[in-house]
């Protein structure tokens, strides 16, 4: 689960980089299709309600026009930055930079929008030619001598009559333009571009494989008898994807963006358990047209020379400069704060299933294929919890809007209203007004909630317009999350995570939603990765919450809510089986960072994946084939492709700042107005206007996080 894709992120971390890609890509020839400008919705604001996308009129074939004729638009207003013969200021500097670049920012929010939740062969060609512009493009800005020199003469000078917003937006710019190779040399800036570009092309050929090899991976499955375990909806909506997919009288289990599958916790077949895990696990590595081995390879050295070449021992120690942890020694040491006791609670775990499924006739050692299977045996037998019994009462649509949105009026007096009225991407998808307790309109909100074969894998949020006051732009916002669609009239039945999944992503979209900044390249969500997830995985814990659970829980068929008895044993099986979770998770973390600590001469030393993957696991005591990553190197989207390179520890990190948050929260009264004011106050209006470390300590109490509530939470204390 993340919030933004790696160019979107791109686009709205670096607003004006990516603008002024102008600087570059006019020079590259002549526009196509000029005579048809003048009909291309992209390049002028949208006539809807408060700028929502014109998905009716936006045609594929705008795209790359628009692109270039935003190049070309900014190019102007960029040589008038740079050649302005005032003295540099705040206002004609940095002001004027935030401005710059508007219509490309429209067409990159609606492009890459689109590439990750409906893509087609058309949009992922144009994916690979802008990537690498953006990146050149960048590079075209923050190594920019001149405008550099122009935005330090501003750092360098009296900032005392300049609002604390506009003095953290020039903080933010001079710190993206040295991390970014301002003060190279001409020689090394050259080098550094190279990089950069073939970087990005990279990053975007991994997400495009990564689509085409998961799609490629689905397993068919020729009788209903192989898919016992399944229940009757399940097995209706795999007959329908098999039909789809051209195997009429079949059955197609669609392989989901993490290494374990739904399946497998309930499949009776274990051959057909083996075959879905197998497919998961191999899906990017078979030697194919979807094969994404060597792109990690290189990805891996590129990022290493890049790291020497900014003066850094390795990539990590570059990327986090500006995150809370800041470094990755501090990341190893927060990993093995939670490895320490995780350790003897999974051998504890894996020694009580072993003898489990061994008492049930198995004969062997359990794989990773056979853990989730008996753990869900294991944990019926416990608490008396059947996933499908409990899926029954999660009605996708109820937990949206009597779930979710409920929460929400509860926490913070925000209403929702669907309006059909404006144009969408995709037939699934839904358009919510939101207003503000003030009867004022806050947001706008889309939904695309369940799962097509051109849409990525996962779950995210991001914005299709940037709140700013500078630009008199109030946010539109989307979650996307990737569920099964009910067929024959049935509703979407989810599992108790993917009801927390929907609460997750919301988290971010009210992030997005209480931005309050004039700078766009301070609102929102626009902040460090392991603060980003704090917002939503805090708000995954008003889907247990009594009187928002009551609400939305309830039979698909009678309406009747769920029995008292059954909310108690998901209650009490919440931290059954966490360690598994965990070692997952930790596993992950470990690998991104085992990919990016890699000196220049480790990483060219390396010709194979998973022997690297191996080894790298080994050393930190977290190999063990029963409980794999959460993402094997080879399909690792989040590090590979969406931004999150040396940072996927940030989902730990920022769970252990939730658990602070959400414990102050239980100590003061829980769920009320008052303390969702104040969360929204001190926290999720907050955007990149202030110090991280700040406002956790200003709203919890506490000087630094505090991972024992974390540890408490999982049950591993």
């Amino acid at each position: 689960m993340f919030h933004l894709t790696n160019l979107q992120s791109m686009s709205k971390k670096f607003v004006f980089a990516i603008s002024i890609m102008a600087m570059l890509t006019a020079c590259n020839g002549s526009r196509k299709g000029d005579a048809n400008l003048s009909d291309n919705p992209l390049l002028q604001s949208s006539a809807l309600f408060m700028e929502a996308p014109e998905f009716d009129k936006i045609k594929t074939e705008h795209f790359l026009p628009a692109f270039e004729a935003g190049m070309e638009q900014q190019l102007a207003e960029i040589d008038s930055i740079v050649n302005n013969s005032e003295a540099p200021t705040f206002e004609n500097t940095l002001v004027a930079m935030e401005r710059s670049g508007q219509t490309l920012k429209r067409v990159s929010n609606v492009f890459f929008g689109l590439t990750g939740a409906n893509t087609n062969d058309e949009l992922q060609k144009i994916e690979e030619k802008v990537s690498p512009l953006l990146a050149a493009h960048s590079d075209a800005i923050y190594l920019n001598d001149k405008l550099f020199q122009r935005v330090k003469a501003v750092y360098e000078s009296d900032q005392s009559a300049i609002e604390p917003e506009g003095q953290k937006l020039i903080q933010e710019y001079y710190d993206a333009f040295v991390r970014a190779g301002a003060n190279l040399s001409a020689e090394d800036k050259a080098k550094l571009m190279e990089l950069n570009k073939e970087e990005a092309s990279l990053t975007t050929e991994f997400g495009n494989k990564l689509i085409a090899a998961t799609n490629a991976a689905a397993v068919i499955v020729g009788s209903k008898d192989s898919l016992d375990g399944l229940s009757e909806t399940e097995i209706a909506k795999a007959a329908s994807d098999a039909k789809a997919a051209g195997h009429e009288g079949k059955y197609l289990l669609n392989i989901t963006n993490t290494t374990q599958q739904d399946y497998l916790s309930v499949l009776n077949d274990r051959t057909i358990r083996q075959r879905v895990l197998e497919a998961s696990i191999h899906r990017t590595d078979k030697g194919d047209v979807n094969d994404t081995q060597s792109i990690v390879l290189r990805l891996a050295k590129l990022r290493a020379q890049k790291a020497r070449l900014l003066g850094f021992p390795n990539y990590a120690a570059w990327k986090l400069q500006n995150q809370m942890a800041n470094n990755p020694e501090t990341v190893l040491a927060f990993v093995k704060s939670i490895a320490t006791p995780y350790a003897p609670q999974a051998q504890k775990d894996a020694a009580e299933l072993q003898a489990y499924a061994r008492s049930k006739g198995f004969e062997g050692d359990l794989t990773a294929a056979d853990w989730n299977y008996y753990a869900d045996k294991l944990r019926k037998e416990k608490f008396g919890l059947d996933e499908n019994e409990v899926k029954q009462y999660f009605v996708t649509d109820s937990v949206l809007k009597n779930g979710v949105f409920y929460a929400a009026n509860k926490l913070y007096g925000l209403t929702f209203k669907e309006r059909t009225d404006l144009p969408v991407y995709a037939e699934d998808v839904r358009v919510f007004d939101v207003i503000d307790q003030d009867g004022k309109q806050l947001a706008l909100f889309y939904t695309d909630l369940y799962r097509r074969p051109t849409k990525s894998g996962g779950a995210w949020m991001s914005n299709w317009v940037d709140q700013s006051y500078l630009l008199n732009q109030k946010p539109v916002i989307y979650n996307v999350c990737n569920y099964a669609k009910g067929v024959d009239g049935q509703p979407s039945l989810i599992n108790y995570d993917e009801v927390t999944t929907l609460f997750h992503e919301f988290g971010h979209a009210l992030h997005g939603m209480f931005a309050a900044q004039q700078y766009p390249l301070l609102s929102g969500t626009n902040v460090a990765r392991d603060f980003v997830e704090m917002p939503s995985q805090l708000n995954e814990h008003w889907a247990m919450d009594p009187e928002v659970f009551a609400n939305y829980a309830k039979h698909w068929k009678t309406q009747e809510p769920m029995p008292a008895e059954l909310v108690k044993k998901i209650q009490d099986a919440s931290d059954f089986n966490q360690a598994y979770s965990m070692g997952e998770n930790l596993a992950a973390v470990s690998l991104d960072q085992a990919w990016h600590t890699l000196t220049v001469e480790e990483a060219e030393a390396i010709t194979d994946v998973a022997k690297f993957e191996e080894e790298a696991l080994r050393k930190v005591g977290l190999y063990n084939p029963q409980i794999p990553p959460r993402y094997r190197s080879s399909y690792f989207r989040h590090i590979w492709s969406n931004g999150y390179a040396s940072g996927y520890y940030a989902y730990l990190w920022t769970e252990v700042l939730d658990h602070n948050v959400y414990q102050w929260m239980v100590q003061n009264g829980g769920m009320t107005p008052q303390n969702g004011q104040r969360l929204r106050d001190m926290i999720l209006s907050r955007g990149n206007t202030q110090d991280f470390n700040v406002i956790f300590t200003a709203f919890t109490g506490l000087q630094k996080p505090d991972i024992r509530d974390l540890l408490r939470a999982r049950g591993l204390m």
